[in-house]
């Protein structure tokens, strides 16, 4: 079956190769597509891969060889899944691949806010260290994170990985989840209401996918509940969060702070609000980027192919 990746770049620049999946399909590979390419080079295919590349109704309609979609991601809302669907068209995507790597990240930035990392690396650096009277100075607040509140947003495989590590730091757990969870087997930990988390919690971490429902949930509203010592970190989906209300709630002290690895138009475009904002960091859209984890993904991307290919889809997000 002819197969085409539509946008193979991010998850191979050259670390990470298609090598099983050359072996089992006729592969065409583009690094990037623009919109208006997708129906010239996705024309002959049978199976299209996507990142970013949307596949929107119309797109799918005016391909009538296309017989699978495999999305190169866990969130799969750049495929139309009714218009697929009406075609008899299965979409999977790659679930679990993330995990290990995701939880990293968000503890990368709870570590680099709550010891200043970054902010004393510079300092030093510039020669503060070199000027004082004692053997060590503090130019923001340091916090130990035993004893504070950890809320967890989307109980999921990721979200249960970040309340294991924030356990593992001392701290209370707090998770919301809109559908029935497990709890784990480790204490404190407390299933709580989505406002009742914002209250307590000292840091939010989100881990929900973007629905129609949730889309810019955390609104001035919701940051207004939030202690002014707390920390919000998105890893999750940029439109979750209303970013104008987010950088009026850090330039007005609402929050202490946040830290974001997504934003609503990837990749930021310079008139987003939260340019220049205060008591802010963002990385730009890597927390799954490991090679390990990109590693898994195309190797869940292969055995979706294979699966496909012996009549029995795997992954499939659209009920075909």
């Amino acid at each position: 079956m002819k197969t085409v990746i539509l946008d193979s770049y991010t998850l191979n620049p050259g670390d990470n190769p298609w090598t099983e999946l050359e072996e089992i399909c006729e592969l065409v590979v583009y690094d990037r597509t623009k919109p208006e390419q997708i129906l010239e080079r996705a024309a002959e295919a049978d199976i299209i891969l996507t990142n970013k590349t949307v596949l929107d109704t119309d797109t799918i309609k005016a391909l009538p060889k296309l017989k699978f979609i495999s999305v190169l991601a866990t969130g799969y809302n750049v495929v139309d899944l009714d218009a697929a669907a009406a075609r008899g068209i299965p979409v999977s995507n790659v679930p679990g691949y993330s995990p290990p790597s995701v939880a990293q990240h968000v503890f990368a930035m709870i570590l680099n806010h709550a010891n200043r990392v970054a902010l004393h690396d510079q300092a030093v650096k510039e020669g503060q260290w070199a000027q004082q009277e004692d053997f060590c100075f503090w130019n923001a607040p340091l916090i130990e994170l035993a004893g504070k509140k950890m809320g967890i947003v989307g109980f999921g495989a990721i979200g249960q990985m970040v309340g294991a590590i924030a356990n593992s730091f001392g701290m209370d757990v707090l998770a919301y989840a809109p559908r029935p969870k497990s709890e784990p087997e480790y204490t404190p930990f407390h299933f709580v209401s989505l406002e009742e988390l914002f209250r307590q919690a000292d840091f939010v971490s989100l881990h929900c996918p973007l629905t129609a429902e949730n889309e810019k949930f955390i609104n001035k509203k919701l940051l207004s509940t939030m202690k002014a010592n707390a920390y919000l970190i998105n890893t999750a989906r940029g439109p979750l969060i209303d970013e104008a209300d987010l950088a009026e709630a850090l330039t007005e002290g609402v929050i202490a702070g946040a830290a974001l690895d997504v934003v609503e138009k990837e990749p930021m475009l310079p008139g987003n609000p939260l340019s220049g904002t205060p008591n802010l960091t963002i990385t730009p859209h890597i927390a799954w980027a490991t090679l390990e984890a990109r590693s898994r993904l195309t190797e869940i991307t292969v055995a979706n192919v294979k699966a496909f290919m012996q009549g029995k889809a795997a992954n499939v997000v659209n009920g075909v």
